[in-house]
């Protein structure tokens, strides 16, 4: 029991640190004003059909219109009719129920299914199917099937529905996945009920928020306890986990003290490492790490370590720390989408497998559904990590207003020769007086002095004089030129 969970709660946000070891592994973020919504199920109406690309656009009350793609249409699958068109099954002002599997990411909106699904402790049910599927975390061949036996002893045969059967459902008795089903049977009667009454854009049903989903998803045997800096919340925890969770009543505490939670763990240093591009590794290598809309690359460096025996010997066990860092870094930062990692170049082929069984080993700790491929002949190894909701990063920050996102900006004499470029093109179409530079205090002083020959030379060019403005408000890439 070498897990702990601590949860801080202010009326704005919601912040959850999985440590492992005393070292944080993931890290939750929820705020108020934007809950995340998978899991959510609306009433939605369908505002537009995109034969070309076999999608709709459904409108389910969002700022954006969310996205459904024919693949998600349930029904169409269960039917035998996957090659249907889209403008066969849907039309324009439909309503249709449908369940969000993707938050809006970026300038993407919700991705949508129709095929219903809820999570309990131990079970998700799926009303839709009938199929028993069990997690895949749970390997051995003949508990599977114990499991499976167990809970289709409690599905009475003239009810619809399936389930995938948990990786918790291991420890479970009886009784606990028999209240399980029913109050997932439960809820899905209630979501029919509301769903026969509403209007279009209604939300029939929402997920638990992020403390309450603490209990239900992430707590496990290896928790040995969970850590919540707020009463009315830990009572309301409490509450929670007397119905539906009780093995977890006695993990759960009240952080009462003065010093923050986040601080006497030290995750809130943690969380600032994680917005950092660079990430340094206790050999003396370092990491970096760049994120971009499409895709996520991380490059390893030896840097400072030079090793003991030799330089193959230096690369094989920075590859090793780093195969470590990187799977904890991924979770951490909620790195999702196509990964492309460039471990250091090894030609030793034993030493690349090792480094790899290290990385997937170091990633079966991630519950997150991932596809991992081999070095490829370049020597990356390349992934993807399902995407549902935004990075860290993405929840954090927004783009640097001075580099718009870029990561650099122009230097100040790049600026000066785009000025003099400008005051050029301006002298030939207007006739003014005086040109009037406005521009920061670094672009001012280098033309005061490095630049100030080139700027005598050409007001002599367009026999015009030329003025300077600081304006201390402009960043060092903004000016302008004001004809007087």
């Amino acid at each position: 029991m070498s897990e702990e969970i601590l949860i801080n709660i202010t009326p704005q946000e919601t912040r959850v640190a999985v440590m492992h070891l005393g070292v944080v592994q993931e890290l939750h973020i929820e705020r108020s004003s934007q809950r995340g919504l998978v899991g959510n199920i609306y009433f939605g109406k369908v505002c537009r059909v995109l034969p070309g690309m076999q999608s709709a656009f459904i409108d389910i009350g969002l700022e954006r219109a969310a996205f459904l793609h024919v693949a998600d249409i349930w029904e169409e699958r269960q039917n035998g009719n996957e090659d249907r068109p889209i403008e066969r099954i849907l039309f324009e002002g439909q309503s249709i129920m449908v369940q969000v599997i993707k938050d809006p990411i970026g300038t993407k909106g919700a991705r949508l299914s129709t095929q219903m699904s809820f999570a309990g402790r131990f079970l998700v049910y799926l009303p839709q199917d009938s199929h028993i599927g069990i997690s895949q975390k749970i390997e051995d061949e003949t508990e599977r099937e114990q499991l499976k036996q167990k809970l289709q002893s409690l599905i009475p045969t003239d009810e619809p529905g399936g389930f995938i059967i948990r990786t918790l459902a291991e420890q479970a008795s009886t009784t606990e996945l028999q209240a399980d089903v029913d109050y997932l049977r439960r809820l899905w009667a209630d979501i029919q009920t509301r769903a026969r009454t509403a209007a279009p854009k209604t939300l029939l049903y929402q997920d638990l928020n992020l403390a309450l989903r603490v209990l239900r998803d992430f707590s496990n045997d290896e928790t040995s306890r969970i850590l919540i800096d707020s009463r009315e919340n830990f009572q309301k925890m409490q509450e929670f986990a007397q119905s539906y969770t009780q093995e977890v009543v006695a993990k759960l505490h009240h952080y009462a003290a003065d010093r923050p939670l986040f601080d006497l763990y030290a995750v809130e240093a943690e969380i600032e490492k994680a917005l950092a591009r660079r990430v340094d590794l206790k050999s003396g290598g370092y990491l970096i790490i760049d994120q971009t809309e499409a895709l996520t690359t991380i490059d390893v460096n030896t840097g400072g370590f030079v090793g003991v025996r030799n330089f193959d010997d230096t690369i094989f066990k920075t590859n090793l720390e780093a195969a470590q860092t990187i799977a904890r870094q991924l979770r951490l930062r909620n790195l999702g989408g196509i990964i492309i990692v460039d471990f250091i170049d090894m030609d030793n082929r034993d030493h690349q497998q090792e480094v790899f069984l290290e990385f997937k080993k170091a990633l079966s700790r991630d519950y997150t559904r991932m596809t991992v491929h081999d070095f490829s002949p370049l020597g990356l190894v390349e992934m993807t990590r399902k995407r549902t909701r935004e990075s860290l990063a993405h929840i954090l920050c927004q783009p640097c207003p001075t580099c718009q996102g870029r990561g650099e900006i122009k230097t100040a004499k790049t600026v000066c020769y785009q000025i003099l470029r400008e005051i050029v093109r301006e002298a030939r179409q207007f006739n003014a007086k005086e040109f009037r530079i406005l521009a920061s205090q670094t672009v001012i002083d280098l033309f005061l002095d490095e630049e100030s020959q080139n700027l005598a030379q050409l007001g002599d060019f367009i026999a015009k004089p030329i003025s300077l403005q600081v304006e201390t408000c402009y960043t060092q890439e903004q000016y302008d030129i004001i004809l007087i």
